[in-house]
């Protein structure tokens, strides 16, 4: 097992990568102004009981259904791919007040069914087209099921309507959404373009 745990960690490069170990970030760990490189798959991955300043974390393979629950994100900078990922105050968990996240910037990742939980969206940088961001989704549920969405797409609100109450954005890839619900980027863009509370 490759583990980090009860230190501070300033400056350096931290390279997540193996075949065979478990990689595993926590307890009460600090990585400050480091540079963590992710290559390994969300089986072989725990980030529990740890803060993240001021990083840059390079998701070098697809990160899947990963929830960041026990991670307080502060001033860090993501790329690669990530879907399904669940960030910020899980309200579910055991310690909900470990997840946080705040003055992240996600413009050089790109994100499909990511949520962000009990957060302030405004200080958080998203991905911009064709990845999209609705943000409030459970309060808008009845002005979302409203709207003529094209192909199947409309399960989508279905979707939004199953998570937490304090869900405050999620973030949506419109090349996957176009080609699973059988419509195109340009239609879900025109859907898009007659919303506000949409970060394009």
């Amino acid at each position: 097992m490759i583990q980090f745990s009860d230190r501070e960690i300033e400056g350096e490069r931290i390279e997540l990568n193996s075949k065979t170990e478990f990689c595993y970030l926590g307890h009460n760990l600090t990585l400050r102004g480091c540079h963590l490189i992710i290559k390994v798959p969300t089986r072989s991955l725990v980030i529990t009981r740890t803060r993240l300043i001021d990083c840059t974390i390079d998701v070098k393979r697809e990160l899947t259904n990963f929830r960041w629950e026990g991670v307080i994100l502060k001033g860090c900078r993501f790329t690669g791919t990530m879907s399904g990922n669940d960030f910020g105050r899980w309200p579910y968990a055991e310690h909900p007040e470990l997840g946080s996240i705040e003055d992240c910037d996600f413009t050089g990742a790109h994100l499909d069914g990511c949520r962000f939980v009990g957060c302030d969206v405004s200080t958080l940088r998203f991905p911009a087209w064709p990845c999209f961001t609705i943000c409030d989704p459970v309060q808008r549920i009845g002005e979302l099921a409203a709207l003529q969405w094209p192909g199947q797409l409309g399960v989508i609100v279905r979707v939004l309507s199953k998570t937490p109450p304090s869900t405050a954005a999620v973030t949506f890839s419109a090349p996957r959404l176009a080609r699973e619900f059988g419509t195109t980027e340009a239609e879900i863009r025109a859907v898009l373009d007659t919303l506000d509370g949409v970060k394009l």
